[in-house]
């Protein structure tokens, strides 16, 4: 009686194993301005990049566009969206509530190892301050506020964000690339943890807003502030010195 071979582990599809790794770095790219508000994404670009088929790059741009992150046109592809200067005031608004709340209840609750991961993120911040690194210090910063919400253990609240953070990609580093807009940023963070660790679920919660209202202001000075300083182009922007078209 012949011997059957034995059945090999089921293989995830290519698209379905790498739209979330193409998603996440779409979004990275256009936090760290690399992509701005009106960029065409060159999927064959892309894909290169990557090292894989243009199948999986195209998934992943349409669910960035189901969530608001990128527009599609007829025969023309996807582009990152632009977004309002009502609608960025309109989510800074909303994050200050969220976080305010957020601050309040994580005061009651946090842990030594929250409080410490914090306290570490914050010295990464400031190496990146230091190293004059934009790029890094808002790859932190998001992960700092992210540890806020997750300190709070309010499963609603962190099912919510997300929903929120695709949009801030579009504009909240520009807030950071004023004068000396990171050290003022992280000197807030270095106070919302004090507030946090002493269980101050009041100052927290005042110190939380603040600082996203701060953000909020600090991005208003960059529509009339020439010293703002412009994103840096992509290699994957058409707009790109000496961009190959390929």
């Amino acid at each position: 009686m012949p011997r059957h071979a034995p059945s090999s582990p089921a293989r995830i599809p290519r698209t379905a194993s790498f739209v979330p790794l193409i998603q996440r770095e779409i979004e990275r790219m256009i936090g760290t301005g690399e992509l701005t508000g009106g960029t065409r994404i060159n999927e064959s670009t892309l894909a290169l990049r990557l090292g894989i088929s243009r199948g999986p790059v195209r998934e992943a741009c349409r669910a960035l566009e189901q969530i608001g992150l990128l527009r599609s046109e007829l025969n023309r592809g996807f582009f990152v969206r632009e977004v309002s200067t009502k609608e960025a005031l309109d989510l800074y608004d909303i994050r200050a509530g969220l976080f305010g709340t957020a601050g309040r209840l994580a005061a009651a609750i946090i842990t030594t190892s929250q409080l410490r991961g914090m306290d570490e993120l914050i010295a990464q911040m400031e190496a990146a301050i230091e190293a004059s690194d934009i790029a890094t210090f808002y790859t932190l910063n998001n992960q700092f506020h992210h540890a806020v919400l997750i300190a709070s253990d309010n499963e609603k609240l962190i099912e919510i964000y997300p929903l929120l953070e695709a949009e801030l990609h579009l504009f909240r580093r520009r807030g950071l690339v004023l004068a000396g807009s990171m050290r003022t940023s992280n000197d807030e963070h270095k106070a919302i943890v004090e507030a946090l660790r002493q269980s101050d679920g009041t100052a927290a919660a005042r110190l939380l807003e603040r600082h996203i209202l701060a953000g909020k202001a600090r991005f208003l000075r960059t529509l009339e502030d020439d010293s703002a300083t412009p994103a840096r182009l992509s290699p994957l922007d058409p707009r790109t010195p000496k961009y190959n078209g390929r």
